[in-house]
């Protein structure tokens, strides 16, 4: 994957299929310990301990399509690469917890990408599932709901291209107090 939102659109795709209802996603930067993060929180159907254990592993997936599965490991990948960790939390009927690390000033970490496209995206393909974005430098935060959106836009579709179009510019002006940077990217 070339980017970070890449990452996140295949993860937040393995939540919608594991049935989420609510997918909260938090990607911060903690400059004192060159740490960027990003965790997924879903309330899905979660994994029992026996699939959590082999879920990196690019042959072992629930897809019936194909025998490989190649998000959680590429992702694993991208943040080893870069000095970080993968963790992965969940339990069956509990949902899943991940959290991927990298260090901000590495020269292997891929940069955030287009967050915004990523949720404008999914918003519109599943606006029946509710999703949450927090974004946090330590000092400052931004917090988007898309549950809270709809209940301000009383009844106008939150599909409408008007509105998807003002979400995408909200998100990446989110991204671009919170980050700073060009493009997108974490200030180091």
């Amino acid at each position: 994957m070339r980017d970070l939102s890449l990452h996140l659109l295949d993860i937040i795709q393995n939540s919608i299929a594991a049935k989420a209802g609510k997918i909260i996603t938090i990607i911060y930067a903690n400059k004192l310990d060159d740490e960027l993060g990003i965790i997924v929180e879903d309330n899905g159907h979660g994994m029992d301990k026996e699939f959590l254990d082999k879920v990196t592993d690019p042959f072992v997936t629930t897809r019936k399509t194909r025998k490989i599965g190649i998000g959680l490991p590429l992702l694993k990948s991208s943040s080893e690469m870069a000095g970080g960790k993968l963790d992965i939390d969940s339990a069956r009927g509990k949902g899943t917890i991940l959290k991927s690390t990298f260090k901000i000033g590495h020269i292997d970490r891929l940069p955030l990408g287009d967050i915004s496209d990523t949720f404008v995206s999914l918003i519109a393909a599943r606006p029946d599932i509710e999703f949450e974005l927090k974004l946090d430098n330590g000092e400052k935060s931004f917090l988007f709901n898309s549950f809270e959106i709809k209940k301000k836009l009383d009844g106008v579709p939150i599909t409408e291209y008007e509105v998807l179009s003002w979400l995408k510019e909200f998100i990446d002006e989110g991204v671009k107090t919170i980050f700073g940077g060009v493009l997108n990217e974490v200030d180091s």
